[in-house]
């Protein structure tokens, strides 16, 4: 297993291509989210030149796992489509808070992973891991998701210190939230 990180710029052109193939198979293929896509990559407004990316690979380079890193002093997606799941509390704008969205991981390699049991796995927890420290390297001191549910056990069970920002809400037939993770810095 090996993370990579970096902006549409840094990472070759062909790994952000199956980044974008990868997150159709996830989140329009199994989960059935409907997003746009272009020719067969889901990408959105959030993909920009400096949205971050945080890539999980298996040992034979395939995508396994990937998740998205926006400042939430420029437009990102739980401000601008999902603000209402911040309970009527404002939605971040700050340097030091940095939406973490798309995260998925998925091997859609292994027989025995499945969509749902993606918030279990050890590509998982690792990819949060360097998520969040990756996220730190660029000043973050809290996360903000827009997540299913799911995502509380992977917290809860890989000692992330999280909670939620308000009540989920069935958002398009699924129950999704808007969710705080602390970034610990080193020593904490």
């Amino acid at each position: 297993m090996n993370n990579i990180a970096g902006s549409s710029s840094t990472l070759s052109k062909e790994l952000f291509e199956r980044v974008g193939r990868y997150r159709h198979k996830v989140f329009i293929e199994t989960l059935g989210w409907e997003l746009t896509t272009r020719n067969g990559e889901e990408l959105d407004q959030f993909d920009r030149p400096d949205t971050l990316y945080v890539v999980s690979q298996d040992d034979d380079g395939n995508v396994n796992g990937c998740a998205r890193l926006l400042p939430t002093s420029q437009p990102y997606l739980l401000g601008e489509v999902f603000p209402e799941l911040m309970n009527g509390a404002p939605v971040p704008c700050s340097p030091e808070v940095w939406e973490l969205s798309r995260f998925a991981a998925v091997d859609f390699n292994s027989r025995t992973t499945s969509a749902l049991s993606q918030f279990s796995s050890e590509v998982a927890v690792r990819l949060l891991q360097d998520s969040i420290a990756f996220a730190a390297e660029q000043g973050a001191k809290r996360l903000i998701t827009v997540s299913p549910i799911g995502i509380e056990r992977l917290l809860r069970r890989a000692g992330f210190h999280a909670h939620r920002a308000g009540p989920p809400m069935i958002i398009g037939g699924h129950p999704i939230f808007a969710c705080w993770i602390e970034v610990r810095q080193p020593g904490q």
